[in-house]
């Protein structure tokens, strides 16, 4: 399946979910002063940024490593999609505060791995460059969007839950599941007709 600038877009702000990533961040940074928040919040982005920016330049010869080709990855990153998908319409209660809130500024570890850049949204740019290698650049420019919106959306988390309210930003994860498990579908599919074109 091709992808345009805009539905890899959409794809990977379904794969980073900034609003589902709202209660995460909000655990995490309880300890950290509120006038630093948006700084950390940045800098998790940023780095989440980096490091899917690293995979979509090396992806290629890691695919070339693992012997792996890009059929493969295209049916595994539909696994992967899928299960995440059905997490975001059917989310796992909560662990205890305690556990998701560390003592002391959080760096890296939650929050820019793996709330944003987990194993589905390195496992995407690398579909996305294996299946179109010669727009690389697009695909930054639509990861660079997507950070972007994950940023503005998660510093202002706090005014989007008190204007939106809790269960507002719960449907909208809600149905970002939903349309993720539409995608997940389309990319399996896609895939397993590929595989079969092969075997024939």
């Amino acid at each position: 399946m091709g992808y345009t600038f805009a539905s890899a877009t959409i794809l990977l702000l379904l794969i980073t979910d900034p609003f589902g990533n709202i209660p995460i961040f909000a655990n995490a940074l309880k300890n950290v002063p509120p006038r630093r928040r948006p700084l950390v919040i940045l800098r998790e982005v940023l780095i989440a940024f980096t490091l899917l920016l690293l995979f979509m330049f090396v992806g290629e010869g890691f695919l070339r490593l693992m012997n792996l080709s890009a059929l493969s990855l295209q049916i595994a990153g539909g696994v992967i999609l899928f299960l995440i998908a059905l997490r975001m319409i059917f989310p796992a209660p909560l662990p205890p505060e305690d556990a998701m809130m560390p003592h002391s500024e959080p760096l890296i570890v939650p929050l820019a791995i793996p709330a944003l850049a987990g194993p589905s949204a390195l496992a995407t740019v690398l579909l996305l460059v294996s299946q179109a290698p010669e727009r690389r650049w697009e695909w930054i420019a639509a990861l660079s969007v997507t950070m972007a919106v994950c940023a503005v959306v998660l510093v202002l988390a706090e005014r989007i839950q008190r204007l939106l309210g809790e269960r507002f930003v719960v449907a909208v994860e809600r149905l970002m599941g939903l349309i993720l498990v539409a995608v997940s579908v389309e990319m399996l599919l896609s895939g397993l007709k590929s595989f079969v074109r092969q075997l024939n």
